[in-house]
């Protein structure tokens, strides 16, 4: 869970961090299926779902401290960790459009933004540069996702709890998809900069 890291990086595979975030990605399908067990019949699951969601984020959070406090920074690390962040909205948005939590518009104005970014990745590559790395902003909107989702989910049920959740779910929901977008536009203003600069230099 790094944001702009300086330090020297290393190519160790078997950390500690790059093994929470391998649990984080196996609990990717996991999760899903938890998610959608009602819509095939099975019982309802929400509460391990939820579990899993909440065990994800503590994981996130933690891989990214140890890895800073025990010097553990690791190239795969920085692959491992967005690509779990990413999953896990792609998996969520998949389980709450399917089961009709999240409306259908709001799953593809955030499918958009990834597959701007997703373009602006194979533009860089044509270039000879990295993905860009995660900023405080694309953080902080992953933040909010991760939040609204969860709090969406309770919310499908009754009672004040699940009306609470609504609330506060759609709160995040909308900071997280307007900050989403906001990172998403400062990574083509960064990508557009490299390009122009690599063509200046030729």
């Amino acid at each position: 869970m790094e944001v702009q890291e300086t330090r020297v990086q290393t190519d160790r595979v078997l950390t500690i961090p790059n093994i929470l975030s391998m649990a984080r990605l196996v609990g990717v399908p996991v999760f899903l299926w938890l998610i959608l067990r009602p819509e095939f019949g099975g019982p309802q699951s929400d509460g391990w779902a939820l579990l899993v969601l909440a065990l994800s984020g503590v994981s996130d959070y933690l891989d990214g401290k140890l890895a800073r406090r025990w010097n553990q920074i690791s190239s795969l690390g920085r692959l491992l960790d967005p690509a779990a962040d990413r999953l896990y909205i792609l998996s969520t948005l998949v389980g709450l459009t399917w089961r009709e939590i999240l409306p259908l518009w709001l799953t593809l104005v955030l499918l958009a933004r990834e597959a701007m970014l997703l373009v602006m990745v194979g533009i860089l590559r044509r270039h000879g540069y990295p993905p860009p790395q995660v900023n405080f902003l694309g953080k902080a909107a992953t933040f909010n996702l991760m939040y609204a989702f969860p709090l969406l989910l309770l919310s499908d049920g009754s009672g004040w709890i699940a009306s609470l959740a609504a609330v506060f779910g759609w709160a995040f929901a909308g900071w997280g998809t307007t900050l989403y977008w906001w990172a998403g536009v400062l990574y083509v203003v960064q990508v557009r900069r490299l390009v122009r600069a690599d063509v200046a230099a030729d």
